[in-house]
């Protein structure tokens, strides 16, 4: 009597013999595969849906919550349905099955981003949650195949989630270090698609079990050769961006950056003087009036997208030495390639991070520094901040100047803190905008939009900036002394410790904006 309950203490009574289960590397090759996919599907997603939800806290907290939930709720249904159903039947529908749903994805999102934007939320979040779900099944699935012996329990099931979690970094750091720089969007999704069918089709000639793989492999293909011809591809894909430079029908030399279905920057390749954008033609007012006209510049650019404003310089201020910020090196590559820079303009382009490149440069060594970085359409927090204008204050001379591009809407709440951020810092601040969005139009409800922010620890002429905002037909005028304290109000100034940039931006607004910046002149979100 002992005996037999010894035995049936140390059984699993349910589970499969070892000779019907897997063997340790199979089991092992399953966990980790299916992990890493998960992980390869939640980083490319976020990169697939950056140009209709934008690029944001909220779009990677979404994500990463949905991803969170898939793992979880296929966890917990692989296990259960592990104890209801033979395991072996069950790994090879749940590769196959999130194999094609991979490689559907690039085509489906996109088309519904242009043709059902309504449902883009509720797709999107189909997309992830459903392959992400089925491979999260394959761990307790395999784990069950394995478990033979309650004697050995603990170190199944510890060295299954261990090589699971081995697995997810894995994909994390293939994604991010080498798959998004050297292959598209939809070339990942598309192999990925490919190698889980296949694994399917490995499992189930194993097995003899589940036979619909030739069914998934035509959906495989059918992913593929829909997604050539789906909507809203990219003429070129960079580590940070969907890019694509359109030609101007109505001027021939003009091009126009558009980086993630945003217009960024238009370049006029044959005159630099051509300023289309309202902000920029703002920006070029300041400045012209803070310094000399036709005296040479040493500048700093934290963001280069389309490069508009350091070729302007370098054609009304020759021998102005231009440096520029521009982390994107895809974008760097665009410039040299489709828009015409060539050596020899005093305009030297590094691949870096802004905060990085203010670091490295002198104290005292650039008469001006300008702000235009943009993710999405917001600025990068780490660029808002005191501990960053500090930084800006330290590399600029004494009768240096700062002036930044930003973009807010609603009450202004980013926008207002910005202003207050660089109060801190420096002894002279103005605003420049729609009289509206600066405070100067009481009556009138501000749309937001661009505004362009000026610092400097000695007077501009704001007299003469305003001049030549009136002469370039900007419409915009310009907020300081008693008008701009109240206008930034109660706003507190944003730290390296506290620097809520995302949420301060009114999401609403910032959607419309979003839409009606593909064909406004004036106010164009992240435009360069």
């Amino acid at each position: 009597m002992s005996s037999v309950t010894g035995s049936s203490s140390s059984s699993v009574a349910e589970g499969p013999s070892r000779s019907q289960g897997l063997g340790p590397r199979a089991a092992a090759a399953l966990v980790f595969g299916s992990s890493a996919a998960v992980l390869v599907v939640e980083i490319v997603a976020l990169r697939l849906l950056a140009p209709y939800l934008g690029l944001t806290l909220e779009t990677s907290t979404m994500v990463i919550g949905i991803a969170l939930t898939a793992i979880a709720l296929g966890s917990w249904l692989g296990g259960l349905i592990a104890d209801q159903v033979d395991p072996r039947r069950l790994i090879g529908p749940s590769l196959g099955v999130s194999g094609a749903v991979v490689a559907l994805t690039p085509a489906v999102l996109r088309t519904s981003a242009e043709w059902a934007p309504a449902l883009l939320l509720l797709i999107a979040a189909l997309t992830i949650l459903v392959p992400g779900a089925l491979l999260s099944a394959v761990t307790p699935i395999v784990t069950k195949l394995r478990l033979t012996s309650l004697a050995e329990t603990g170190t199944v099931v510890g060295r299954l989630s261990g090589v699971g979690t081995v697995g997810a970094i894995f994909g994390t750091v293939l994604t991010g270090f080498v798959l998004v720089s050297r292959l598209s969007v939809s070339g990942i999704l598309i192999g990925l698609g490919t190698l889980l069918v296949a694994g399917a089709a490995l499992v189930e000639w194993r097995t003899r079990g589940w036979s619909g793989t030739p069914a998934l492999t035509l959906v495989v293909v059918a992913g593929g050769l829909a997604t050539t011809v789906a909507p809203g591809a990219c003429d070129t894909e960079t580590k940070y961006h969907c890019a694509r430079v359109v030609a101007d029908p109505d001027r021939d030399s003009g091009r126009t950056l558009v980086l993630d279905g945003l217009r960024h920057s238009y370049v006029d390749m044959d005159d630099p003087t051509f300023l289309e954008f309202a902000y920029v033609r703002a920006i070029a007012s300041v400045v012209d009036a803070a310094f000399p006209e036709g005296e040479p510049l040493v500048a700093h650019h934290l963001g280069g997208g389309g490069l508009t404003f350091p070729r302007y310089l370098a054609a009304t201020r020759p021998g102005t030495r231009s440096l520029v910020s521009e982390i994107d090196s895809g974008v760097v590559r665009i410039n040299r390639e489709q828009l015409g820079l060539g050596p020899g303009a005093g305009i030297d382009v590094r691949a870096e991070d802004g905060r990085l490149g203010l670091r490295r440069l002198d104290a005292g060594s650039r008469d001006l520094v300008v702000g235009d970085a943009f993710g999405g359409v917001s600025v990068p927090w780490h660029l808002t901040t005191v501990e960053a204008m500090t930084d800006v204050r330290r590399v600029l001379d004494e009768d240096g100047l700062y002036v930044a591009n930003l973009i807010d809407h609603g009450g202004m709440d980013f926008a207002r803190a910005e202003v207050a951020t660089l109060s801190e810092t420096f002894e002279h601040v103005a605003v420049v905008g729609e009289p509206a969005d600066i405070g100067l139009a009481p009556t009138a409800a501000p749309e937001g939009g661009n505004l362009v922010v000026l610092a400097s620890d000695r007077p501009v002429d704001l007299r003469a900036a305003q001049e030549a905002l009136n002469s370039r037909q900007t419409g915009w005028k310009t907020s300081t002394g008693d008008d701009l304290t109240s206008w930034i109000g109660d706003a507190q100034p944003l730290t390296d410790d506290y620097a809520p940039v995302d949420q301060l931006l009114q999401p609403s607004s910032t959607r419309s904006s979003r839409s009606s910046s593909l064909n406004s002149p004036t106010s164009r979100p992240g435009s360069r």
